[in-house]
């Protein structure tokens, strides 16, 4: 039986999250805690804390997991390169699942984007679009830019020298090495991700589209079963499935 602490439960994964966990005999809910409620407490009292709640949040949680010894799933996308240094520091104390999106589709178009742009080589334009509802704070989504990230990596490219956010007015034309990276936002969208190789002639589209958190949620859980039985470190959810 593992012991799951859910941090921002209040909130649409945190609702599906506690969901899903109540369908799985080896799971159990032990603490749960949001704005203004025991952090400490809910962390000490798990085996694991799944945390989906806001970027400045995920430091204090990784700092409060390293010091109980508790392995930690981070849901939560947005954090600033402070944030980000601040939680790696705690790799070394304890096992960290740190990924963008949790389900095992999306994980798989990390895969099939790669391995795609390993294929089709340099002579491709790359252009990425997501969309999402209009709750969402934080744009490009944390999925979008993995899969920049992704894109990126094979064309031996630094993201922040060549993405491009949109364009506007007389931008000229495009550019071999830019990767395009496009946001909207609207209604009660939960996640759609394109990505886009165009070359004269032909266009490869590979397109993911959720229609549920409860695969975020269920993917989410099956990370936090894993992490429990790993070694300090960080990993993603391409460790978790085995997608190397």
């Amino acid at each position: 039986m593992t012991h799951l602490a859910i941090v921002g439960y209040k909130g649409r994964m945190g609702q599906a999250l506690i969901a899903g966990a109540a369908s799985n005999p080896n799971l159990r809910v032990t603490g749960q805690a949001d704005q203004g409620d025991d952090l400490a407490a809910a962390v000490s009292s798990a085996d694991v804390v799944i945390e989906f709640s806001f970027h400045a949040v995920t430091p204090l949680v990784a700092e409060l997991c390293a010091k109980s010894k508790k392995a930690l799933v981070i849901g939560t996308t947005g954090h600033t390169d402070a944030d980000k240094a601040a939680i790696r520091k705690t790799a070394a104390q304890v096992p960290i699942v740190w990924a963008s999106n949790y389900s095992t589709g999306v994980n798989t178009l990390f895969w099939l984007t790669r391995k795609a742009a390993q294929i089709l080589g340099p002579g491709y334009d790359l252009e990425v679009v997501e969309m999402h509802h209009r709750m969402k704070k934080d744009a490009p989504s944390g999925t979008a830019d993995t899969l920049a990230q992704i894109l990126a990596e094979v064309r031996d490219q630094q993201l922040k020298e060549v993405i491009r956010h949109g364009r506007q007015g007389i931008v000229g034309e495009r550019t071999s090495a830019e990767i395009g990276m496009h946001s909207m936002r609207g209604g009660d969208v939960v996640g759609d991700h394109t990505v886009i190789f165009a070359t004269p002639g032909e266009r490869l589209e590979l397109v993911h589209k959720a229609s549920s958190r409860d695969t975020f949620a269920l993917g989410a859980l099956r990370a936090a079963e894993w992490v429990v039985k790993q070694k300090p470190g960080i990993y993603n959810m391409q460790d978790v499935l085995g997608l190397h």
